[in-house]
């Protein structure tokens, strides 16, 4: 699991990191309200099942499956009304460039968070449009999303033995992004913050050839 907290830094976490960041103690098993706030950005699964001009790209944003930190996410414990206000979806989690599309039909069954990808058009947002087309042709094969944790309960020693470490069991989505590589999905956002501090106000100026350089 990946922490962003408020002053914007990014860190990897290993179990007892995320859990003093989280505020809650491992050694008391059972649900814990979570009394930081900070976003934690998971990997999701790539599951597109279909893609058409109407209904865009189906997407599975979060699933109860334990990931390779021994996490899992309740599916009914999403939070998602927020951010349908502004369902944009970002690329790797940059906050300093333009949406590259948006989210709609949000859902939750037994078996995770559901949506609908909508990619910008080539003919205002040629660089979102080809992420799009890079998902579709099976080049972009990951995404990732960034909640903020309500309730977390810490299973008991018999209920750890499949490997679940923590259960997040209330939380609060907070953004969707497409990403190159899930695990590391910050190498643009990184390469930003070794600039110096008028970097950000050269790119509003002149985004594309910013971006096309920290590539």
């Amino acid at each position: 699991m990946i922490i962003r907290i408020k002053s914007g830094e990014i860190k990897n976490s290993s179990d007892q990191i995320l859990l003093d960041y989280l505020g809650v103690k491992k050694e008391v098993s059972g649900k814990q309200i979570v009394t930081k706030d900070v976003e934690l950005i998971a990997s999701v699964p790539f599951h597109l099942t279909t893609e058409n001009e109407n209904n865009g790209f189906a997407w599975t944003l979060s699933t109860f499956d334990i990931d390779r930190f021994g996490e899992r996410v309740d599916p009914q414990g999403w939070d998602f009304k927020r951010y349908m206000q502004n369902p944009v979806v970002e690329w790797a989690h940059r906050y300093d460039i333009p949406a590259i599309g948006k989210m709609d039909n949000l859902n939750i069954d037994d078996n995770g968070l559901h949506g609908f990808v909508h990619f910008n058009s080539k003919d205002f947002d040629p660089f979102g449009w080809a992420i799009g087309e890079r998902v579709k042709a099976g080049v972009i094969r990951a995404g990732s999303v960034g909640f903020r944790v309500i309730e977390i309960e810490i299973p008991s020693k018999e209920d750890s033995k499949d490997g679940t470490f923590l259960i997040f069991r209330k939380q609060e989505l907070l953004e969707f992004s497409i990403c190159n590589v899930p695990a590391n999905p910050f190498a643009l956002a990184k390469m930003n913050n070794e600039n110096d501090s008028n970097s950000n106000l050269d790119c509003a100026s002149h985004f594309w050839d910013c971006l096309i350089n920290k590539i």
